[in-house]
C-alpha cells in the first residue's frame, strides 16, 4: 500500500503534554481499529505548531476519511515515492 506523509496545522502542538499527547493518539487510533487495514499509522514528528504523520493507506481518500473521522486537519499531503537514509549511499 502507498505510504503518505501528512502535515497537520496543531498551534501549540509542541507544549503538548504527554497526557494530551496520549489522549490525541487514542482518538487516532480508535478510528485507525474501525478501518483497519485501510490505513495505518506508522509515526508522528510533532513540532512547535504542526504535527507531521507517516501513515500507510490504500489511497489518499482514506486518508483524508481517517482526519475527519477524528477531528483533526489534513492540511498537506504528499505521496511518498521512495524512501532513503544513510545505507542508501552506500
Amino acid at each position: 500500500m502507498p505510504k503518505f506523509v501528512i502535515e497537520r496545522t496543531v498551534p501549540g502542538a509542541g507544549q503538548m503534554s504527554a497526557d494530551q499527547l496520549r489522549e490525541a493518539a487514542r482518538g487516532s487510533n480508535d478510528v485507525i481499529a474501525a478501518m483497519s487495514p485501510r490505513v495505518s499509522w506508522q509515526q508522528s514528528y510533532v513540532t512547535d505548531d504542526k504535527i507531521f504523520c507517516v501513515y500507510v493507506a490504500d489511497n489518499e481518500e482514506s486518508v483524508r476519511e481517517h482526519a475527519r473521522r477524528a477531528g483533526v486537519p489534513c492540511d498537506v499531503m504528499h505521496r511518498v515515492s521512495a524512501v532513503i537514509d544513510p545505507a542508501t549511499g552506500e
